[in-house]
Order: C-alpha cells, then sequence, then structure tokens
C-alpha cells in the first residue's frame, strides 16, 4: 500500500540506468586510461577510493561513459548483502567511469532525487526486492538491468525526500565520526603495542613510583606455553544444546568469540571430552587452511565450550614467568614471527615442533601486568566506540525502514521555511 501523497514507479520511469563498461577489449583504435570503479569502490553507503584502478576505452567513448556528480552508484550482486548496494558519486574523480558490474543510476531531479534512491535500494525495502528476483547461486546473487529498471521506487514529494534524506544524513555523519574515532583508537593502540611490547617504552611501577627497569629475558614459545589440541567432532554428534563447541568460523576478525551460530554436543558426551575444554583468558591459534594464524580470546561468558579441530589453545605453564593476559597481547608478534620463517604452503599450517622453537622477549611478571593491563584497556575503549557504533547502525537501520517506506511521517513545512 502506497503512503497517501506518496506514488510508486517503476525506476526506469524516473531514472536513466547506465551500464558501464567491460574489462579486456582488444584492437581500440584512439584509446586513452582513465579511473573506472569496481564493485570493490562501491560499498554500503560509502564509495571507497582507496584503490582506483584503469581502464582503455576509445576516446570517442569518454563523455558516453563518464559519470556525473549525483549518479547513483549501485552493484549487480556478489554476496547477498551486496545486492543493491551503494551511494551517490560527487564526482570526487573527474573523469571516471564504472565498471559494467556496477550501474549508474541517473535520476530526474525534479522526481527523485539521488540520495533518497541510494537509501531506498539499500534499506530492507530494496533488498527485500532485490533478493525476491536475484538470480542465485551458492551464497551468491546477482541482478540485471531490467530487474533494476523494474525497481518499484516509492515517492513522496520532493520537500519529503529532502527533510527525510537530511535526517538520515545526520544519522550518516555521526556514524562516520565514530568511525573515524574506532580507526584512530586502533591506530594509536598499535603504536602502543609496538612500543611497549618491544621494551622501547616502560610504563611506571605502581609499586615504586619509578619506571621499570631491567632486561627483558629471551623464552622458547614452548618453554613457557602449553599448545592444546582441538578435537574433530562429528556433525553426528551435534545436538540442540548442551555444551558449545567453538569452531573456527566463531573468531570474528576482532578476535572476540561470536557463538550467534554456534553448535552443541550433548551434555553427556561432553564429559568424555574434558582435555578439550577452555578456559578463561585462553588464546586460541588456527594452525590449518586459509585463516591459518588468527587468532581468538576466550572469555568468560562463552564458558563452559569445548575446542574444535584445527585450532590450538596457547596457555601459559607458569603465571610466574608468563602473564595470561601479556600473552593475549604478544601473541599477535609471536605469529608474525613464525609466519616469517616460514615458506611456500608452509605458510598455511602450522607445526607444532617448529612453532615451539619461536623465541621472544618478556619482561617481569609485574611489568607484564601493567603492559598488559594498559593494553587492555585501549581495547575496551575501542570495544565501546564500537557498540556505541553498532547501536548508531541498528537504529539508523531501524528509523530508515518507518522513513522510506512512510510509516513515519516527517514534517515538510521544516523545509518548505527553510
Amino acid at each position: 500500500m502506497v503512503p497517501n501523497g506518496w506514488n510508486r514507479k517503476p525506476l526506469l520511469k524516473v531514472a536513466d540506468i547506465r551500464t558501464g563498461v567491460a574489462k579486456g577489449k582488444k584492437g581500440l583504435k584512439d584509446p586513452i586510461q582513465v579511473p573506472y570503479l569496481r564493485v570493490a569502490n562501491v560499498q554500503d553507503g560509502h564509495i571507497d577510493l582507496s584503490e582506483v584502478k584503469t581502464i582503455e576505452i576509445e576516446r570517442h567513448q569518454l563523455e558516453r561513459y563518464s559519470l556525473q556528480a549525483g549518479d547513483v552508484l549501485m552493484t549487480e550482486g556478489g554476496d547477498f548483502d551486496k545486492l543493491g548496494r551503494g551511494d551517490v558519486w560527487q564526482g570526487q574523480i573527474s573523469p571516471c567511469l564504472n565498471q559494467n558490474h556496477v550501474f549508474a543510476v541517473r535520476t530526474d531531479h525534479k522526481i527523485l532525487l539521488p540520495y533518497f534512491l541510494a537509501a531506498l535500494s539499500g534499506s530492507s525495502y530494496g533488498k527485500t526486492y532485490f533478493l525476491s528476483c536475484a538470480k542465485r547461486s551458492t551464497n551468491l546473487a546477482s541482478i540485471n538491468s531490467t530487474q533494476l529498471k523494474e525497481f518499484p521506487v516509492l515517492l513522496p514529494p520532493l520537500p519529503e525526500q529532502q527533510k527525510i534524506a537530511k535526517i538520515l544524513s545526520t544519522w550518516d555523519k555521526t556514524i562516520a565520526t565514530t568511525e573515524k574515532l574506532i580507526a584512530t583508537s586502533q591506530q594509536q593502540k598499535k603504536a602502543l603495542m609496538q612500543q611497549l611490547l618491544a621494551g622501547k617504552k616502560r610504563l611506571v611501577n605502581p609499586e615504586t613510583g619509578k619506571v621499570f627497569e631491567g632486561d627483558w629475558e629471551e623464552v622458547k614459545l614452548g618453554d613457557v606455553i602449553s599448545l592444546g589440541r582441538g578435537f574433530a567432532f562429528k556433525s553426528g554428534q551435534y545436538s540442540e544444546n548442551g555444551t558449545k563447541v567453538v569452531r573456527v568460523t566463531n573468531i570474528a576478525s576482532s578476535g572476540n568469540i561470536d557463538l550467534s551460530d554456534c553448535v552443541y554436543v550433548p551434555d553427556e558426551i561432553a564429559m568424555e571430552y574434558q582435555k578439550y575444554s577452555l578456559q578463561n583468558k585462553d588464546v586460541l591459534l588456527v594452525m590449518v587452511g586459509a585463516t591459518a594464524g588468527k587468532l581468538g580470546f576466550v572469555s568468560e561468558k562463552i564458558l563452559p565450550s569445548l575446542l574444535n579441530q584445527n585450532m590450538w589453545s596457547l596457555r601459559t605453564r607458569d603465571m610466574s614467568t608468563l602473564s595470561q593476559l601479556f600473552l593475549r597481547h604478544i601473541a599477535e608478534r609471536i605469529v608474525s614471527r613464525y609466519m616469517l620463517t616460514q615458506q611456500g604452503s608452509a605458510r598455511g599450517f602450522f607445526t607444532q615442533s617448529t612453532f615451539e622453537l619461536v623465541s621472544f622477549r618478556i619482561p617481569s611478571v609485574e611489568e607484564q601486568h601493567k603492559i598488559a593491563l594498559t593494553l587492555t584497556a585501549a581495547d575496551k575503549e575501542i570495544e565501546l566506540l564500537q557498540a556505541k557504533l553498532a547501536y548508531l547502525k541498528n537504529e539508523k537501520k531501524a528509523l530508515m525502514q518507518q522513513l522510506l517506506t512512510g510509516k513515519r511521517r516527517v514534517k515538510v513545512e521544516d523545509v518548505q521555511a527553510a
């Protein structure tokens, strides 16, 4: 049902849908190199210009394929979440083209504002339409220009579109600010880690009020850490509830353990596999496969849990020599050092005998504790910002669903008065 005062029309009635340039054309007579945007450049709600490649086209085709400020860039597909994603091109590079896997939609500004269309296509309303008509294969989906042209665009009056776009833009700015704060905090923490974990910066000992002193001791991994292997649980052992099993796929890019997609084994079976039980603050290491070297960090909230195959749990042998919390922070340096010593296919496979030979330097356990607390505080600051970002995105998503479908109406007189 169309809200009162709104219209609904196919996209082709209110915009020109332009396809892009195909790669690999041979025998060009008067070629020129021009920057062009790929699917990787067109993200959900922003254009990523960190890596812009060039393409050869005929000189006389430049005007035909050049993007204009205000064009809405949309991807034809890929992963399910990529359908319909995009943003408004602001003319950051001129001239610039779009690849044939990216659509450029040029709206009739008298009827449809680019920012409103970009928001609508990326909303639940837009994604529902694109998924309903997309060509699907395993984990992939795509749409063609015909399906895009038939996209049923909801059309509020222009003043209402302007107000909606203004509201969503305010949320976008807040989200962008938070993302920058996260990036800055992550860079600051990385720099702090490099200084503290290499002993280039020494912290103040709270017991003496003076900077820590003394040489750091070089140790071998196998002397101070025990490696616990996971178990190859079979799918037939899984149940709907019981004891959680941590798999490689549960390790998020941040290192947190995400058990939203969790499998279980019955508690009575779990009792037989107690040697694979995880402990609070265990460091998990993926030791084989495409993500070999990836680290995960166990927290109290995911316990009790068992460790699945293809991972090790790293646990300090003696807390008076190596703090488990310090191990968490220095683990990345240890893994990086090991990876540098490996060549070819060995990069995708950790062997215990060679991994345990990796050496690294550690300070006194008191200094380890202070370093770990400092870095943990930096982690918590980043986690708070990430939680804020997730909240803002969820709130914006809910607001979009209401505003862009007319379930929640805005006061247009504010726009007209301005």
